[in-house]
């Protein structure tokens, strides 16, 4: 398995690590208490945290959806959480002008789901050298993912893992299909498990995406046991009043418990194993 310097632990070392964060910036004030919170659990429960949030979500169902403050404004808000909180960064990025821009600032570019087939973008990202997160599509099998790490690997970048976010299952439904776990680690690079994505409903609301928060606990302790290297989990301090993907974000006082619990899976799980 290849294992990812960052800070102070290793991507694929064999510890879990954190993917947490709102799912878009909706302001300064939100996004810096949100980090420090976030920030504070991390540190009560010993484990490798990544901030993430995004400056602009091109794909969302309305034209009327918020979408962020923009690619200048949310870098400048993502930098300060950076230097602040001395928190590593991920981020999404949509073409390659902003793979190159953002790559100052995050240490972490996301490939999105809907874009993790576009070559340029992927190469560009790559090429910047930052560790490079690629979503795997909806509509994408998880051995055709294998593709997708090639393109980041062609520019000699070697810094990547995947994240598995469900499957399109009829229409506005996604589904998990588990076995994607150990076939996209079979390629040799670390995988995550998107809890929060996964139970989402697109455009389930007609002019915005539904979702079900409950059953992101439930298939996250299914991944624990499956194996991963990591979660990732949008969070945020009032879900109902999130300005995006709010039904399927986890509240911020229910993520200790479900950390711990994940924690608990995944080691008793790698015992089992002898790992």
């Amino acid at each position: 398995m290849r294992q990812i310097g960052l800070k102070d632990f290793a991507i694929g070392g064999g510890e879990l690590f954190f993917i947490l964060g709102p799912c878009i910036i909706e302001s300064e004030e939100l996004t810096l208490s949100t980090a420090a919170e976030l920030a504070s659990i991390a540190s009560s429960l010993k484990i490798p945290f990544v901030f993430k949030s995004s400056y602009d979500k091109a794909n969302r169902t309305s034209v009327k959806s918020f979408r962020g403050p923009g690619i200048k404004e949310g870098l400048r808000i993502l930098k300060k959480v950076k230097d602040e909180l001395n928190l590593p960064i991920l981020t999404d990025v949509h073409s390659e002008g902003e793979a190159v821009e953002a790559a100052e600032v995050a240490d972490i570019l996301q490939i999105p789901a809907f874009l993790c087939r576009q070559t340029d973008l992927i190469v560009t990202a790559a090429k910047t050298g930052r560790i490079i997160n690629i979503k795997k599509g909806q509509f994408m099998a998880p051995h055709d993912m294998n593709n997708s790490i090639k393109k980041a690997l062609s520019t000699g970048n070697d810094r990547i893992f995947v994240t598995e976010r469900g499957s399109s299952f009829g229409y506005n439904n996604l589904v998990v299909d588990f076995r994607s776990l150990p076939i996209m680690r079979g390629f040799g690079f670390p995988v995550v498990f998107d809890a929060t994505h996964s139970v989402q409903s697109p455009g389930g609301q007609g002019e915005c995406s539904g979702g079900d928060r409950s059953m992101a606990r439930v298939l996250a302790r299914a991944a624990a046991a499956v194996g991963v290297d990591g979660f990732f989990m949008e969070v945020h301090p009032d879900p109902d009043k999130a300005l995006c993907d709010g039904p399927n974000s986890i509240a911020l006082k229910d993520l200790p418990g479900i950390i711990r619990e994940l924690l608990d899976i995944s080691r008793a799980g790698r015992e089992k194993a002898g790992l």
